[in-house]
């Protein structure tokens, strides 16, 4: 089995040493198999085989069971060194092994193999000391998958048993658990079922379309963020979807970016592209006027539609699409100004994510390698100034974060949020990066206080980073039951008889005129059937109408999670409401 794993990894190590058992029970229950390869991966390891026979799901119970039989079995893992002869000799009714000795060989790498019980396969090591140290109740297999022979279509077909393993079994139920929550969460089964959005092969893969609630709810969050911004001096600007291709020369990314769609051929005229980012677009924007010292920063956003070509079986719902929106910032500014900048940009993702109910995050502070000099581009002082103001925000925030010494970009350090959602999963979300390369490639200037011409320093900033992959975070951070300020349907109204019918358009009518969203239901069906169908879509207020509600002109409140809630007054649930939209709860 052709994997590396590290020795001192006792975690890795152990699912190493299972994807071994893997096999070894394989071959036990069907000897014809040919084994191909099976490394630990986050979470568990799994193994490809060429079965001579179809199995299926229902095969995974007989073979753990052989699995923790053959385990009780086994001690340690002998090494075996080999020659290339020998290896070829051992293996030489399995293409799959003499691909990779044949392949090891040629690198001039030493060729091993290891042996616990009677099972020995093709490896580099890295196992635990004993299979006895193996908790067997910690581990189960899960499912089947088609995988491709070292990821080549060209190559056969195998079938990939996957499996989980823990340290122990009561981390294994832990994790479970957890995968049974998170796929009930999964935002691709609630936005079916909520009616936000969905794909079309028609369409294009990774081309999400978005219902009328779903487009509601992605409005609501970018008109937020728009708002925010706003009120914060940032300035709206508007970009194209298309440009040519000499911007994106002048960038870099036509030579280095490996996502832009191939280019449009327009007769007697240049080279067309789909943009996949925006920067080049804010850079020519600038660039169309001097500006003086006194004018920046100049803070300018653009919420916009990017286009990118990416591979059709890393397409995740909206997780990872090909149209993805962006609240993409970018501020000129002088070197002075750099923290004040930024103080305003953690200001406003810290108001974000306390607003959307975020409050587990840390930040990656990416700085340069001072040993790598060459690495980068730009006044190594406006380097040193620049990480010097990053660690020095962050830190008096008293936020959680670590230094990523080296992992800044060529042209800026730069701040990265992860975010920890309810499942305790890790996101990747906000960002804001300093920039001084793209000035220089577009030739940008400002006229300083002496008048000579400087070059401005760019700082990009995205707080969403898309919507579409935001969406995906929080409909599952959310379970899909999302708070009234920003839920598509807010209230819904529903009748016991059609007795309510002339009452219920009075209430339905007060509510939209005090500016939400609201259905009625007044369709001749038992009131129970009603509540239980705007319950499955998770609104957060039901309001129940019957004879008593239409006498005492009151409404009877349901609310999401927490039933019923006694009358009220139309007037006072009004109030009431408002309270909550305006403290976002």
């Amino acid at each position: 089995m052709e994997n590396k794993i590290t020795q001192n990894n006792s975690l890795e190590a152990i699912r190493h040493s299972l994807a071994h058992l893997l096999g070894a029970a394989v071959l036990k229950l069907w000897p014809e198999t040919k084994l191909a390869i099976g490394p630990a991966i986050e979470n568990g390891f799994y193994y490809d085989f060429e079965f001579v026979k179809t199995i299926t799901n229902e095969d995974l119970g007989k073979i753990e069971k052989e699995m923790r039989r053959l385990g009780q079995t086994w001690d340690q893992f002998k090494k075996i060194e080999e020659t290339p002869e020998s290896a070829l000799t051992r293996y030489q009714n399995n293409p799959y092994k003499k691909n990779l000795i044949e392949e090891i060989a040629e690198r001039g790498e030493k060729i091993t193999s290891y042996q616990s019980g009677e099972f020995i396969d093709l490896c580099r090591g890295g196992h635990v000391n004993n299979a006895r140290e193996i908790d067997l109740r910690a581990f189960k297999l899960t499912h089947l998958a088609g995988a491709y022979w070292r990821g080549d279509e060209k190559n056969p077909m195998l079938t990939r048993i996957y499996g989980l393993a823990f340290e122990n079994e009561l981390a294994l139920d832990t994790y479970v658990k957890q995968q049974e929550e998170a796929q009930k969460r999964d935002h691709r089964k609630l936005g079916k079922e909520l009616g936000l959005f969905e794909f079309s092969e028609a369409i294009g893969p990774g081309l999400p379309l978005f219902f009328p609630k779903g487009a509601i709810l992605r409005r609501l969050i970018e008109n937020y963020l728009i708002d925010l911004q706003e009120k914060n001096g940032y300035e709206p600007i508007w970009i194209p979807h298309i440009t040519k291709g000499e911007l994106y020369k002048i960038s870099g990314h036509l030579d280095k970016y490996d996502s832009m769609y191939p280019p449009m051929k327009l007769e007697n005229e240049a080279d067309y592209y789909l943009k996949p980012m925006n920067c080049p677009h804010f850079m020519m924007l600038y660039k169309a006027e001097p500006h003086s010292y006194k004018e920046l920063p100049i803070r300018w956003t653009c919420t916009t539609t990017n286009y990118r070509y990416e591979k059709s079986g890393e397409l995740t719902g909206l997780s990872r699409v090909r149209a993805l929106t962006q609240d993409d910032c970018h501020v000129f500014t002088r070197p002075d100004q750099i923290k004040q900048e930024i103080e305003i940009m953690l200001d406003m993702i810290e108001q974000v994510y306390s607003d959307f109910g975020f409050k587990d995050f840390s930040v990656r502070i990416s700085v340069h390698d001072p040993k790598d000099q060459e690495k980068y581009i730009g006044d190594e002082k406006i380097w040193e100034n620049s990480e010097s103001i990053l660690k020095e925000l962050v830190e008096a925030r008293s936020w959680k974060h670590e230094i990523g010494i080296g992992e800044a970009a060529f042209y800026g350090p730069k701040l990265d949020f992860i975010l920890k959602d309810t499942l305790g999963r890790d996101w990747q979300l906000s960002t804001i990066q300093l920039d001084l390369n793209l000035p220089e490639r577009f030739d940008l200037e400002y006229v300083n206080e002496n008048n000579k011409k400087e070059r401005p320093v760019v700082i990009h900033r995205a707080i969403l980073g898309s919507t579409e992959r935001f969406l995906s975070i929080f409909i599952e951070d959310c379970a899909g039951a999302f708070p009234l300020w920003l839920a598509p349907i807010q209230i819904k109204i529903l009748t016991i008889s059609e007795k309510q019918n002339s009452y219920s358009q009075e209430i339905l009518a007060a509510l939209k005129k005090a500016g939400f969203r609201v259905e009625l239901n007044n369709q001749n069906e038992t009131i129970g059937k009603k509540i239980r169908a705007a319950e499955m879509q998770k609104i957060p207020y039901l309001l129940i109408l019957g004879d008593k509600e239409m006498e005492a002109q009151t409404v009877a409140i349901r609310k999401r999670g927490q039933g019923d809630q006694g009358t009220m007054k139309i007037e006072e649930f009004i109030k009431m409401i408002k309270t909550e939209v305006s403290e976002k709860v």
